[in-house]
């Protein structure tokens, strides 16, 4: 079966045929290159997607991924990651491995086509001559030949006439003897062109277009394979990828497997454990004796008189741990005025103005409806030191529960130990290079390593310092984490002397929105008792430095709790400045300080003084 003997005839039809393959392969190489495009597309949505849901730095997110679900969750993401990038591996490995080399085969087929149809043209170029050749050659021929016969017919003509004369007669032979030899020599000279011609031919037909044909049939041939082998390797490449994507698959079933509900389960008590014992019973309280009133141990009207005795919840000492508290920021905290300050007089004689509005009064509220607030609410710290002015977090994290401080100063020391260990290995290099240094004298001066060293060694000292006190810390709280001790007890009575049954201006405790804890103001009553609680605890404090001194621009009379009275003309010692709510906190000597509008006093306060500012 070969192209030449069969479609001798068929040039054009090949022509035709061979563009048309040249056009498949084309197309087929559009369909890979798309395919690559699509690839590539779906490997950067995977990418993009998995970027999507990874945990940001140094958000809440990032906390969530310590359980397990989320950290299936994370390798699942990962390992889309992995399998987005075996997408990649397939589009680059079809551009380089098909698109690029079809490009070029398809560049030196088109080449190839040419000169054999060029070489085919040629040869019928070749023959149309020589058969143009034949048919002049043969109307040569056949002119001369009857241009002969007519000469000789002329002749014989001439010959019979007896009125021409012999001149005529010869001339008129000799016209028709030189159109014979003409007929002659173009018999001779058709003959041989004939030949040559069928010599031609049979060339061309059994020889010429034969080979030329045979050369087109084996590089379409070649295309066909090469076509085949493309789609091979289409497919050999995507199974390449296959065990990786498996393997892919495989860790995103081993993070589902890895899930432990009860793991997870553990790192909730973990993460929210306060530490806090549940409050016990409440005790019975009887209203029929009006005299002989059985005080609720959830109430606020122990006293220092009644023995000193541990204040409790239901009874029972398992109220929730407070974090301790320096006596002077205590008692400021508990008698400072919860209301805004009075105006300044407007007249001379200020001592007739009124000392401002007194506390607003509430109406008592049920026990029980106390209760059910204490019972329905979140695990709340009740710390003084939230009542601090401007809501700052402490540095020690008193204002978390006991557990959830634990955990917090054991994460602070985790990373002090962690920027130690950096500054040592910084103060290594250091030293190495300073030994090369004095070494190789060329390569530096050793001693402008020194500031370096020095700087970084004082960042060491105050990394340690900075750790052995949140250490101190988290030793004080693993140390009373075990073991309540009877300080912890008294404290856990406090908190449950947050929660009175019936009082005027009761506390209210409210959590914010970001899960911290505050607390209201509370009843005079309830700050007495607990100023009185704590008075045996912290009378080793010192009292507050003054930080300057104030005069008196008029008379105020404190009638309120935590406020003190003043004379117009009279000098203070201020210990505590106005914090933005219009009150300064004074002293006139150890045993009597408190608070005074800002505007009835002109503040001088000590520019050295620690915490002092310019007032101008």
């Amino acid at each position: 079966m070969s192209w030449g003997t069969e479609l001798w005839d068929q040039f054009d039809n090949l022509e035709k045929h061979t563009q048309w393959g040249i056009d498949i392969l084309e197309k087929y190489i559009k369909f890979v290159k798309e395919r690559t495009e699509i690839e590539l597309s779906y490997a950067k949505q995977l990418r993009n997607l998995s970027k999507k849901y990874q945990p940001k730095k140094n958000s809440k997110e990032e906390e969530e991924y310590r359980y397990t679900a989320c950290k299936a969750f994370l390798s699942t993401l990962n390992e889309m990651n992995d399998y987005a990038g075996q997408h990649e591996v397939i589009s680059e490995n079809m551009t380089s491995q098909i698109t690029v080399e079809l490009a070029r085969y398809v560049q030196e087929l088109k080449q190839e086509r040419k000169s054999h149809f060029h070489e085919g043209r040629k040869a019928q170029q070749h023959i149309e001559t020589c058969w143009k050749q034949l048919e002049s050659s043969k109307r040569r021929f056949e002119r001369d030949c009857k241009e002969a016969d007519r000469a000789q017919q002329y002749f014989e003509k001439m010959d019979a006439d007896i009125n021409v004369t012999k001149a005529d007669v010869e001339k008129a032979r000799q016209q028709a003897q030189l159109r014979h030899q003409m007929a002659e020599d173009s018999k001779a000279d058709y003959s041989s062109i004939l030949q040559k011609f069928n010599h031609e031919q049979h060339d061309y037909y059994h020889t010429h277009i034969p080979n030329i044909f045979q050369k087109i049939q084996e590089m379409e041939e070649r295309r066909i394979g090469r076509i085949g082998e493309s789609v091979k390797t289409y497919a050999e490449l995507d199974r390449q990828v296959i065990p990786i994507i498996g393997k892919c698959l495989d860790g995103i079933v081993k993070a589902a497997e890895s899930i432990d509900p009860k793991n997870d389960s553990q790192l909730v008590i973990e993460a929210y454990k306060s530490g806090f014992e549940p409050p016990g019973d409440i005790e019975f309280e009887d209203f029929t004796q009006p005299m002989k009133r059985t005080v609720s141990d959830n109430s606020l009207s122990n006293s220092r008189g009644d023995g000193k005795s541990e204040l409790k919840f239901g009874g029972k000492s398992k109220g929730k741990l407070w974090p301790f508290i320096k006596k002077n920021k205590l008692m400021s905290l508990l008698t400072s005025p919860h209301q805004p300050p009075p105006p300044p007089p407007a007249s001379a004689s200020p001592s007739a103005v009124p000392n401002g509005p007194q506390s607003p009064k509430q109406q008592k509220e049920p026990l029980s409806h106390r209760f059910n607030e204490f019972m329905t609410s979140k695990p709340k710290i009740h710390c003084f030191r939230s009542l601090k002015r401007g809501g700052a977090t402490p540095e020690d994290f008193s204002n978390l529960p006991p557990e959830q401080r634990r955990k917090k100063l054991q994460q602070k020391v985790d990373e002090l130990n962690k920027d130690i260990q950096k500054e040592m290995d910084q103060r290594d290099a250091i030293t190495k290079m300073k030994d090369v240094y004095l070494k190789n004298p060329q390569m530096g001066d050793p001693a402008s390593l020194d500031h370096k060293l020095a700087e970084v060694g004082q960042n060491i000292e105050k990394l340690r310092l900075e750790a052995q006190k949140f250490e101190a810390w988290l030793a004080e709280v693993e140390g009373r984490l075990p073991a309540r001790s009877d300080q912890a007890r008294r404290q856990s009575g406090m908190y449950d002397l947050q929660n009175p049954p019936a009082v005027n201006n009761c506390a209210q405790d409210r959590e914010s929105p970001d899960g911290s804890y505050t607390e209201e103001q509370s009843q005079e009553g309830e700050v007495k008792v607990l100023a009185t609680d704590f008075d045996d605890e912290f009378d080793d404090e010192e009292p507050l430095p003054a930080i300057g001194t104030c005069k008196a621009l008029y008379t105020f009379e404190g009638q309120n709790e935590g406020t003190i009275s003043v004379v117009e003309g009279e000098t203070l010692y201020v210990i505590e400045e106005d914090k933005g709510d219009g009150w300064t906190r004074i002293r006139r000597n150890e045993d009597e300080e408190g608070y005074v509008p800002t505007s009835y006093v002109e503040v001088y306060l000590d520019k050295n003084a620690k915490g002092a500012k310019t007032y101008i």
